[in-house]
């Protein structure tokens, strides 16, 4: 696709080994711009796996109030809608109306045959300016769309760490079933808290430089 040029400076949000996030300006509309091209060339293939499961689990997920919507992919670069809000980790939401519209969003990305998978992380939840939420950064999304055992299995993980964040911020509002889902995590996410965790944290602190559960990189020039 053509990429007119904007006289308006990208904001970078992002930087790391697997390239830049900015907010950029293109024909006087604001979007996201992942940039596979900045990722460090030993990390390249990976970022571009990466970008392109993205923009499947985005395509699939067009029309979805919420969910930024897929507005280029052309094997270097991503675009994205941009969507007006706060991070989770900023806005610490706190009204149960949140929530229950992010059950719901929740329910259209598995209708839609999406598990995001990485909902752990509080910046992948946004808050938008009218306090509705909006989810992100679909990067490691489950986009094959079959609907059995496994993908019921990560779908339920996606609700769990929902619920996470609303003990964190509104626990007043959990239901006796959801504070025993929140005790009952998924085989494989008990065999990763005892088995790849730890090696996934240590890769993801010495190489990518993320300390700390809001998933941000270190910004490198």
């Amino acid at each position: 696709m053509g990429n007119p040029v904007s006289n308006v400076e990208p904001t970078l949000l992002k930087a790391d080994e697997l390239g830049r996030i900015e907010i950029v300006e293109r024909d006087g509309v604001r979007m996201i711009r992942r940039d596979i091209r900045a990722a460090r060339w030993w990390a390249r293939a990976f970022a571009r796996r990466a970008a392109a499961r993205e923009a499947r689990a985005l395509a699939k997920l067009d029309g979805v109030d919420g969910v930024p919507p897929l507005l280029g992919w052309d094997g270097r670069e991503l675009l994205r809608g941009y969507i007006a809000g706060q991070p989770m980790q900023q806005a610490q939401p706190c009204e149960p109306a949140y929530y229950r519209d992010a059950l719901r969003l929740l329910a259209q990305l598995h209708r839609h045959g999406v598990v995001h998978n990485d909902l752990a992380k509080e910046p992948n939840w946004l808050v938008r300016s009218d306090g509705r939420p909006a989810l992100v950064d679909f990067q490691i999304a489950w986009t094959r769309g079959r609907r059995g055992r496994l993908f019921r299995l990560l779908a339920r993980e996606d609700l769990r760490h929902l619920l996470k964040h609303k003990r964190t911020y509104c626990d007043h509002a959990l239901s006796k079933r959801q504070h025993a889902m929140l005790k009952t995590p998924a085989w494989h996410s008990r065999l990763w808290r005892a088995t790849g965790k730890r090696l996934y944290k240590f890769i993801a602190r010495r190489v990518f430089g993320y300390w700390d559960n809001e998933g941000k990189g270190r910004v490198r020039s």
